[in-house]
């Protein structure tokens, strides 16, 4: 079932408009559905200490405004039960062009459709979750998208909400000037920015 028809059917049960949009409604109750219980209270300010240090090594890499939402993400999380440790952040231009290969002129699967310079990894915007059972990674679980109800109300953009190739560990936060803009117009922005090297929050 995609995310789409699982938001859809929630809408449905609830009563709610079936748009396939979800709002907080939707998504406390796509938690509850998961975990069994709905999502903790928010706090309205982020978390300000360290987490775990694998998380902390990537979230190191991060633009400075961008980290306390990488970590409240982990906080918040784990606060509802699930263990989750940020697993990639910045990528150079060539360690995108790496992955951008992979499924094209090397072997493998597809993993995006980003070249260098064309993902918000690039700029220190993005990060990746792994959800985790003690120490032993897990890939693929419904989990992600109980944790994308927290990354949505904490103002994060979730990669599995994208048309193309969804992308569920995937978390980025755009800046308040790029709001109105599309993807690509926000990111060839940044290229400028980074080339002229002036703050992407500016």
């Amino acid at each position: 079932m995609s995310l789409d028809q699982i938001i859809r059917a929630v809408q449905a049960k609830l009563g709610l408009t079936i748009d396939g949009k979800p709002g907080p409604q939707t998504w406390d109750a796509i938690h509850k559905a998961i975990l069994g219980s709905p999502p903790p209270p928010l706090s309205t300010t982020l978390p300000q200490g360290a987490v775990d240090p694998r998380s902390e090594a990537c979230i190191a890499t991060l633009h400075d405004r961008v980290k306390p939402y990488a970590r409240a993400l982990v906080t918040r999380a784990a606060a509802a039960g699930i263990v989750i440790k940020i697993i990639s952040a910045l990528r150079t231009f060539d360690a995108q062009n790496a992955l951008y290969a992979q499924g094209r002129s090397k072997p493998g699967s597809k993993v995006t459709n980003a070249p260098g310079g064309y993902s918000n990894h690039n700029f220190g915007l993005a990060f990746d979750i792994g959800v985790f059972d003690g120490t032993k990674y897990i890939p693929e679980s419904p989990r992600y998208k109980a944790v994308a109800a927290i990354g949505l109300d904490l103002g994060l953009e979730w990669g599995g909400s994208w048309k193309t190739i969804k992308d569920e560990p995937h978390y980025q936060l755009r800046p308040s000037w790029a709001a109105s803009m599309s993807e690509s117009v926000m990111l060839a922005e940044l290229r400028r920015r980074k080339s002229t090297v002036r703050d992407f929050f500016a």
